[in-house]
This record gives structure tokens, sequence and C-alpha cells, in this order.
């Protein structure tokens, strides 16, 4: 009796450990929905897509402290906003409610193309 009790009892913490899990993922989940919201409002000054579209982001990880790391890149090495297009990421992401932080990590490879860009931006350029 005391293992069929024992049993029951894991079983509960199981599954409030599992609900908790899921709680987590999910507001992960809305978190990164919310962080591509704000990283949607900014444009590359050059081209009238908005960064994500344009497939400038090529990773948003956030870590159980809610820190966002953001890995993206420039449309090329000599743009002319890559000193301050970065830092504007990082704010805005920054300011999304729920994020304790956030950093922009710049890299070049894979190097940026066209086949990047999302349908959206390539209807909206011209491209298809």
């Amino acid at each position: 009796m005391w293992f069929v009790l024992f049993s029951l009892h894991s079983f509960e913490l199981l599954y409030f450990y599992n609900s908790i899990n899921r709680t987590k993922i999910l507001d992960k989940l809305a978190l990164k929905e919310e962080i591509k919201v704000a990283l949607k409002t900014i444009y590359d000054p050059e081209i009238p897509v908005d960064i994500y579209e344009l497939g400038l982001i090529y990773e948003v990880n956030i870590d159980e402290n809610t820190h966002v790391e953001i890995v993206m890149t420039l449309t090329s090495p000599n743009c002319p906003v890559a000193g301050s297009l970065p830092e504007d990421v990082r704010a805005k992401v920054a300011s999304v409610p729920g994020v304790e932080g956030a950093h922009v990590e710049l890299v070049f490879e894979p190097s940026w193309d066209k086949t990047f860009m999302s349908e959206e931006a390539m209807l909206e350029l011209g491209f298809l």
C-alpha cells in the first residue's frame, strides 16, 4: 500500500514538474514571438524591409534567466550601419517586457545573400 501511495505521489510530483516545464516552454515561446515582433520594427536604412524578413537574424536564444542572445549578420561587412545596427537590435530586444538582458553577436559566416530573405521580403523587393 505504501508503495502505491509513493508511486502516486511520485506521479503527482512528475506531473507538477512537467506542468512547470510546459509553462516555462510556453513562456519562452511567447517571449520569442514578442522579440520577433520587436525585430520586425527595425529596418535596414538602404532596403525597405525589416531586418527579420530580410534574413539578417540567424538565431534568437533565450536562457533560463531570460537573457537573450541574438546572432545576426549584415547585408555586407561594409554596411554603413555596421557600427550602429547591432546596438539598435540589442536595445530593442532588451526593451521587450520579460527580457532581462540582451547581447548581439555579429557574424559574417554564413555570408548573407538574397536566399536568406523571406517570401514576403522577396515580394516587397520585386524578386518574385
